[in-house]
């Protein structure tokens, strides 16, 4: 775990919860740490579903080392998020504009090269949920070489939620899937849209499968069953931009 996206000892964390909560990742608290001020961090994190977990005083150590952690320690994102109705409040709809949203990719890397081409694509955001899904992290912004400022970041609690209320605000869903119905290239981008990468082993579950308006699969003749999701997404990204810059 990277030091520098952790805050630890009492009045940080607090801080941190009070003007900032929803760059919190997760909150570690020492198993056998109790109080009033303890009730009261479990009780925000509940309410902004951020993660908890009890742990020895010895995992705290080897979190930050020899530091007064006064039994609490918080990893944060070092990238400010954006709520969803915000982007939606920002963008101009009549641009056919296009977002990622990222259905529980949980390898660093895989999650910072999908910045990576995001941005350098011109992809205008990224939606991410709140569980089961790879932290903003040093790693991350490491692999995505400086462009993670670039892409607003979206995280969001219920992606399938989320997926209705772009619908509802225009963008049409399309899922990667290999049974889709189509090639990736013979799809339209020219509409405002919304992208749906799978997880790297299960692809994209089920639920959110059926809010797609419709499916699509990257054309594989040779022996290879897949690709990296990385390696998927820049595929839709460039193909998205090469339909957008040719009209």
């Amino acid at each position: 775990m990277d030091t520098e996206n952790l805050i630890y000892g009492r009045n940080p964390v607090e801080e941190q919860f009070h003007h900032y909560p929803d760059r919190v990742v997760k909150l570690f608290i020492r198993e056998n740490l109790r109080g009033a001020k303890v009730d009261q961090l479990l009780k925000a994190a509940k309410e902004h579903r951020i993660p908890v977990q009890r742990v020895p005083g010895k995992k705290l150590y080897e979190m930050v080392g020899k530091v007064n952690d006064q039994g609490m320690v918080a990893q944060v994102s070092p990238v400010t998020f954006v709520e969803l109705q915000d982007w939606l409040d920002s963008i101009d709809i009549s641009t056919n504009p296009a977002v990622l949203i990222l259905d529980e990719i949980e390898d660093t890397h895989n999650f910072g090269a999908i910045i990576r081409s995001a941005a350098a694509s011109g992809i205008d955001g990224i939606i991410i949920g709140k569980h089961r899904q790879a932290p903003v992290n040093a790693s991350v912004i490491k692999t995505a070489a400086g462009t993670a400022q670039h892409v607003p970041m979206i995280r969001v609690t219920n992606l399938n939620q989320s997926i209705i209320e772009l619908k509802e605000a225009g963008f049409w869903i399309m899922g990667l899937d290999q049974n889709g119905d189509q090639s990736y290239w013979k799809a339209d981008y020219n509409l405002p849209l919304g992208m749906v990468l799978g997880n790297e082993n299960k692809g994209i579950r089920q639920k959110t499968l059926e809010h797609c308006d419709f499916k699509i699969f990257i054309p594989m003749p040779g022996p290879t069953e897949s690709l990296n999701v990385s390696v998927s997404s820049a595929l839709l990204c460039y193909e998205r931009l090469r339909q957008k810059s040719t009209g």
